[in-house]
């Protein structure tokens, strides 16, 4: 959700989309400026959590970092504007930072693996101690050299940061479909499912975006689609959101934006979602979230 007008309007504006949580960038994402979160308007988002029953507040961080970078002057720029990423959550109350891993763009994937540790590490170390933010790697399709594609990758890192307690896993529909991890039928799901658990544990799970895929199985293209309009198809949310291990999980959708016959297409997903939905919670009222913030 956009934060033009203020963090709180983000709120607003979820929840006028029908949403029960709300993912959010905390300044313009593909600007290296360093926002400052001033104490006033944390007062006014943290109110409007609290009128509009929004829960699960989720920051994503900025697209230009890449903590797995081999440039040292990007790498280190990546650092500190994760590390003012951590703040801004700290001031917003906001418990959990979501970010890409990164790309090794030398080639070199298991330095570029070292290097997001590294970076993790520091960004932590940089941190006041009272600041107890944590890390979701989310997993990625594996783009060019984009690290988090495989399994592998993610708990690698999860192993051997030393702040290790306060990472966590954002698993990404789309993603995990791109990069060939099968959503459905149910027995390919349930693989993926059990891969997920034996490689990191789903205790490690803190989040999931729900996005359609519009290029194929396996292809490693990062392309989001409206649910059920891409190539995983409807069936596969239906699996995942009546999924007794994840249902108490905030889900995010990261869809196109855009309105369609007059409708925004984030209500839409919403909708979408919580009619396969309706078997995990009474209702329908799913933990889906319509998300792109400006």
């Amino acid at each position: 959700m956009s934060i033009a007008g203020g963090y709180h309007r983000a709120v607003e504006r979820a929840a006028a989309a029908g949403c029960d949580c709300l993912q959010l960038f905390t300044q313009n994402n593909l600007r290296w400026e360093n926002r400052r979160v001033l104490p006033e308007e944390a007062e006014k988002f943290q109110k409007a959590l609290e009128e509009y029953a929004i829960t699960y507040p989720l920051v994503h961080a900025n697209y230009l970092i890449n903590l797995a970078s081999p440039d040292r002057t990007l790498w280190r720029r990546s650092v500190r504007a994760l590390t003012a990423e951590f703040r801004r959550a700290e001031m917003l109350g906001i418990p959990w930072v979501v970010v890409h891993p990164g790309a090794a763009t030398d080639g070199n994937r298991a330095k570029g693996v070292g290097r997001v540790v590294k970076a993790l590490d520091e960004a932590f170390t940089a941190l006041p101690s009272n600041n107890r933010v944590g890390c979701l790697l989310e997993t990625t399709a594996g783009q060019g050299n984009t690290l988090g594609s495989r399994l592998e990758e993610l708990a690698e890192i999860l192993d051997r940061c030393s702040a290790s307690d306060r990472l966590g896993i954002c698993l990404d529909t789309c993603h995990l479909f791109a990069a060939g991890y099968p959503l459905s039928p149910r027995e390919e799901y349930s693989k993926t499912i059990k891969q997920i658990e034996l490689t990191f544990g789903l205790k490690r799970v803190q989040a999931i975006h729900l996005n359609d895929s519009a290029a194929s199985f396996g292809s490693r293209i990062d392309r989001h689609a409206h649910i059920g309009e891409g190539k995983i198809g409807l069936e596969a949310f239906r699996l995942l959101l009546n999924d007794e291990r994840l249902r108490n999980l905030p889900m995010y959708i990261e869809t196109p934006k855009e309105s369609r016959d007059g409708e925004d297409m984030d209500v839409v997903n919403l909708r979408r979602l919580r009619a396969v939905a309706n078997a995990r919670r009474p209702g329908g009222s799913g933990k889906a979230e319509a998300h792109q913030a400006g």
